[in-house]
């Protein structure tokens, strides 16, 4: 059996720090930062023991930020052009390094960064890092490439606007300007270390979310600056278009397709950044905004990555669920987010504002590649799920990680501090509540008390803390090792919700699932406030399905260990099912 994939997610730069008393827009002395080290084998390993098989390492590249690294050779970043005072770490500045910031010794960054990918790999753990293909930081410069490697941008002609062999976009004879700033902002929050001269850019390029303006808005990308893959300012493609018969064919013939064509310098040199990731010892990547990038790009990258590390995992950021068929099959990917239909939807129904019959629709849309999916319900872009923001109480999201995480093939994301109920409620800076800001130097307080101080016990988490993530180990285990969850899917939802007396099908939904050896009966109840029972009723096709004669079969809980009895008749099956509130029951058959 093929074992379902089971991400954790780790923002590095908070990771390990374990200053609890942070300072809006402080700096990392005095608010703290983890390091590299910080991730210890003792760290791996109560991650693994969580059910875990990979590691995304978030942040990790060199990307823009405030502090004095001159003695390294870096330039320092402005402030104009940086988000908080850490920094975006989707504005890259250097794609053959990793953040001084997370090293001890930042001459020996990527020293630290490859002892670290050795200790994950030695917990018997896979790496993935981020790549950032449509945008990068606007002060863009590898000071650590190998010879013969050129740097994007080094060779560009920016007379003009858009020129094939570009890597930019330009906005000729017209000069960079900063925002006009809202909402009282102003750059490291108004200190006067700020009050330097305006950030200089000229000729301007266009901006990360692709913004031709000179003087983005305060809601660009103001902090990044767009790469051309090709794509003429109308939008027309100036590379060669992938046939329709290559959805089909596998990763071997699309290299084959691009073998020797002339294709724009930005391709390239993102293949040699994902080579020297990959000669490291990384194990796949997971691609920020894909979508704003040309398909044919994905299958001559993705294609070339594969070649060379077959086994590797390419993850998509992608929000169009009808480009989906595109991603999979022509721009190769393994895994895209799944945000626009089941996280909302799930998000819709704790927050009370849709219903459990909303489900079934989505589980039919993507039946055949759900096990392409990536499912979430906390990621650093994604409101805590503890905040008022969100739920205000991780409890309430419990029956949504059940059922994402066992409704069909697909990978679950678990994002650091979610299974212990972090509700990210601090100002940080440029950060806001309800979000562990991705740009401020500060602490994730329920991370911590799991931490504690680096012994990675949970010795100072609350009672109710330690019952959250020992209830997300025993489900993430089970659905690790389980056989069924690799197998078919059969919605039992809609049957009662129609037929069934006293089965709430706005608050509740069921199914099977089921292989050879193993078979499922899924129940989530998103009520906060009822008890349910009723006789829960199985399609005879289901029955048939699984050469069920007629009689008694027992069912056991997983996670109480009670018994529940599916009766098999001539002309009816079911079971007698009580739940509780906001419980979920993973029946399975003895």
């Amino acid at each position: 059996m093929k074992n379902k994939l089971l991400i954790y997610q780790i923002f590095t730069r908070l990771f390990g720090n374990t200053q609890s008393h942070c300072i809006p827009w402080g700096t990392k002395e005095q608010n703290g930062v983890g390091k590299f080290d910080d991730i210890s084998t003792t760290a791996l390993e109560s991650i693994k023991n969580l059910g875990v098989t990979h590691i995304w390492y978030t942040g990790v590249l060199h990307h823009a930020l405030i502090g004095d690294y001159t003695a390294q050779g870096i330039s320092n970043d402005h402030p104009d052009v940086v988000k908080g005072r850490a920094g975006s770490p989707y504005a890259i500045r250097d794609y053959y390094n990793v953040n001084p910031d997370l090293a001890n010794n930042p001459d020996k960054r990527l020293d630290e960064f490859r002892e670290l990918i050795k200790r994950t790999h030695d917990c018997g753990l896979k790496v993935i890092i981020d790549i950032v293909p449509n945008h990068v930081a606007r002060n863009y410069k590898s000071i650590s490439k190998k010879q013969g490697i050129i740097d994007f941008g080094q060779e560009d002609n920016s007379y003009f606007e858009y020129m094939r062999n570009n890597d930019f976009y330009y906005i000729p004879g017209k000069q960079y300007q900063n925002p006009d700033w809202i909402d009282g902002y102003s750059p490291l929050g108004g200190n006067t270390e700020a009050n330097l001269k305006p950030y200089h850019e000229y000729p301007a390029k266009w901006t990360g979310n692709g913004s031709r303006e000179a003087k983005p808005h305060p809601h660009d990308w103001y902090e990044t600056v767009k790469i051309n893959y090709g794509i003429r300012p109308d939008g027309s493609k100036d590379f060669p278009i992938l046939p329709e018969s290559y959805r089909n064919l596998d990763h071997t013939e699309h290299c084959k397709f691009w073998e020797n064509r002339d294709l724009p310098s930005s391709w390239k040199k993102w293949f040699q950044i994902a080579d020297f990731w990959l000669s490291l010892g990384v194990d796949g990547f997971r691609y920020d905004m894909a979508e704003l990038v040309p398909v044919e790009f994905w299958s001559y990258l993705n294609s070339n990555i594969k070649n060379k590390k077959p086994d590797s995992l390419l993850i998509a950021e992608v929000y169009q669920p009808d480009q989906f068929d595109n991603y999979i099959q022509l721009g190769k990917m393994d895994l895209l987010y799944d945000k626009v239909d089941m996280y909302d939807t799930l998000k819709g129904i704790i927050q009370n504002q849709k219903s459990c019959n909303d489900i079934f629709p989505v589980t039919e849309r993507y039946y055949n590649y759900s096990d392409r999916l990536l499912h979430f319900l906390e990621n650093h872009d994604e409101q805590r799920i503890a905040s008022p923001e969100f739920a205000g109480d991780p409890f309430l999201a419990l029956p949504a990680m059940v059922l994402s995480t066992t409704i069909d093939k697909g990978a679950v994301l678990i994002y650091f501090g979610q299974e212990t109920g972090e509700k990210a409620t601090d100002n940080p800076g440029f950060g806001s509540a309800s979000r562990t800001s991705i740009f401020d130097y500060t602490s994730v307080p329920s991370h911590q008390r799991w931490m504690n101080f680096g012994k990675f016990d949970g010795g100072l988490l609350e009672e109710n803390e330690k019952d959250l993530r020992q209830y997300y180990s025993q489900l993430m285990n089970f659905v690790l090792n389980s056989e069924a969850l690799t197998g078919p899917f059969y919605d039992l939802h809609r049957h009662n919700a129609w037929n069934t007396k006293n089965y709430p099908g706005n608050k509740i939904y069921s199914f099977a699932r089921w292989s050879g050896n193993e078979k499922l009966l899924v129940l989530c109840n998103f009520d906060q406030n009822i008890r349910a029972s009723f006789q829960f009723s199985i399609y005879s096709g289901l029955i048939e399905l699984w050469e069920l004669q007629t009689g008694k079969f027992a069912f056991k809980n997983l996670f109480d260990d009670r018994v529940s009895f599916l009766v098999v008749e001539q002309d009816r099956a079911y079971i007698d099912i009580t739940i509780d509130p906001l419980e979920s029951l993973i029946l399975q058959i003895q």
